[in-house]
Parts: C-alpha cells; structure tokens; sequence
C-alpha cells in the first residue's frame, strides 16, 4: 500500500459513488475475489460475481444508512450473491460433528506436526495440506462456509460476521468452530501419524482448553497453556488447528487478476 493510499481517510458511504466505488474496489476487489473463488465454480464466475457485487453496491449506494462499516455493507451484498451460486445439491447428505466430538480422540496414534529440532514438513505435504484444506472449504455447507470465509480470509470479526449473515454471535462461533474442525480433519488425513501418550488431564478440562483454543482463534489471539496445565494430544490438536487457520487464508491461485479492476470499473461507468 502506498504512502498515498494510508493517508485517505476511511470510506463512510457519505462521498460521492462516482468518487468511492473506484477507492473500494481498490480496497476490497482483492479480499472479494478469494471470496467468490470458495462460492464459484469457476475463476471466470468468481470474476462475474465480483462485478455483481461491485454494480449492486454502485447502484445501491444512496441506500447505504451508515450503519456499519462500508466493507460490511458490502460483504453482505457479496453473501446474498453466493447464497444464490449454492453448489451443493438439495437433499445432499453432510454432516459437522458437534462441539463435543471435535475432543481429540483415545487412539494411541494422532496426525501430528515435527516438534523442534525435527524436520519439518516438507514442501509436497504442505502443498497437499493446504489444498486438501481449500477443498474442505469448498465443500463446506453454504451455512458454515461462509462465516469461515469471512473470518478467515476477509479478516472480519465475529460481530461483523453475523451482521452480515443476520444471525447471532453464538450463532456464528457455533459453525465457525465446527466448520474449523471439519478443516482440520482434512489436513490430518494428509499428516503423519505418531505415537501419543494417554489423556495427561480429565476429558473436561480437555474439552475447557479447546473452547478456549477456539476462543483465541476467533479474536486472532495466541493461546498458551495456563500454568501448570499441559496436556500432548491437546497440544497436537491445537498446533493442527494453527495450521489449518494458516491454509485457509488467501495463498497461491488467489492473486487479483491483473485486468479485473480495470473491467470492473469499465461496468460501473458503463451502468452510469
């Protein structure tokens, strides 16, 4: 970003449409387009969408109350456009397992990361890793796809999440943290296996740590074990699920096309 670019002030919806629309999708085309890339079948419908999303915000401008941040109100006209391009199919069988089976489980092997002084993992298995978990996103329920998108790769947080999605806060971080899991079950299937002690800790304090985990993950907060308080498959649990959060953000493929902003501010002069 340009010295520029750091010294405008921040968009209100109160400026002129003709003045702002270029600013945003400036700002936002980017985030946009990794969006649209987890609802569409295809980068050219990505790109279609973008400018869907970038014209109704154009043509909808004066409706803007001011109310929320301008990037909410624009991510919650780009919800409503991928609700309509919903590729699973109707009567479709999925399913997410509920906050209490996302415990690790009691087998003596658990998928796990090289701890210091091993190797780490080589190039081809991060490369699986994260594309198994972008297809884990993809296949997500529209309904838990989203709030992980929003999250995770547009950055939001969880009340502006819900803002846009129309539901409520306890709301959110229910699929969050169960679409979470449904991602790292992916990338462990892609992990090597090792040995693991039994349960250092009761099951219930097991279960308090991984709320909290999730906790630290929706405010983008490190967690640390509290004192004295350690448990190794929790511990590889935790360091999965910092993996995960790190494949699910905007990587390799999710460049914005070089001529896209160019197109789209072609559309928004053109629907003058």
């Amino acid at each position: 970003m340009s010295g520029a670019e750091q010294n405008q002030e921040p968009l209100t919806g109160q400026e002129p449409r003709d003045q702002a629309l270029p600013r945003l999708v400036e700002q936002e085309g980017p985030r946009l387009i990794s969006l649209a890339r987890r609802f569409c079948p295809s980068h050219e419908d990505a790109e279609d969408l973008v400018q869907e999303v970038f014209l109704t915000a154009f043509r909808s401008w004066d409706q803007f109350r001011g109310d929320s941040k301008i990037s909410t109100w624009l991510y919650t006209i780009a919800s409503r456009a991928c609700g309509k391009m919903q590729r699973r199919k109707v009567g479709e069988p999925y399913s997410l397992d509920s906050l209490d089976e996302q415990m690790p489980k009691g087998g003596s092997r658990m998928a796990s990361l090289p701890g210091p002084g091993e190797d780490p993992l080589s190039e081809q298995v991060k490369r699986e890793g994260r594309a198994a978990v972008q297809q884990a996103i993809a296949d997500l329920p529209e309904e838990f796809r989203m709030p992980v998108v929003l999250r995770e790769i547009v950055g939001l947080n969880l009340a502006e999440i819900g803002g846009i999605l129309q539901i409520p806060g306890t709301t959110v971080k229910t699929r969050l943290h169960r679409a979470r899991h449904k991602l790292r079950q992916a990338l462990e299937e892609q992990l090597p296996l090792r040995d693991v002690p039994a349960y250092d800790l009761d099951r219930t304090v097991c279960q308090d740590l991984l709320q909290a985990k999730q906790a630290s993950l929706d405010l983008g907060l490190d967690f640390e074990f509290p004192p004295g308080v350690f448990c190794q498959r929790c511990s590889e649990v935790f360091r999965t699920m910092d993996l995960t959060q790190e494949f699910c953000s905007i990587g390799p493929g999710d460049e914005w096309p070089a001529d896209l902003g160019r197109r789209v501010l072609e559309s928004l002069q053109s629907a003058k």
